[in-house]
């Protein structure tokens, strides 16, 4: 009955590996780091962009939205602006689905 049931040699070779608690706390460092430098810091380094875009917008700037219009901004809040797509055309906005500042003159050389 003994070439069924093989002899009990893993409690010996597991007894040799005993660094496996110090090789999970390396291994779990360097994910935390990876996912430091891959995922948080560009995340912040997009949403203080954002923000100075935000705080750096005035009367008369020509803006994307994050819907892909394209305008003049009339009126400026808080929270909400108006932009010019056309003439006597105004359209509110939040403030924050601003996507990018283009230069002078984009609006005229679009349409």
């Amino acid at each position: 009955m003994n070439f069924l049931i093989g002899n009990a040699y893993a409690a010996d070779a597991m007894q040799a590996q005993d660094g496996g608690g110090f090789s999970l706390l390396v291994m779990m460092m360097i994910f935390i780091v990876f996912m430091y430098f891959m995922v948080w810091r560009p995340q912040s380094k997009r949403a203080k962009q954002q923000q100075n875009l935000l705080g750096s917008l005035s009367k008369g700037d020509e803006v994307m939205t994050a819907g892909g219009m394209i305008g003049k901004i009339v009126k400026i809040n808080d929270q909400y602006i108006s932009i010019s797509v056309s003439e006597n055309v105004e359209l509110p906005f939040q403030k924050s689905s601003v996507v990018s500042v283009l230069p002078k003159g984009t609006c005229k050389s679009i349409v």
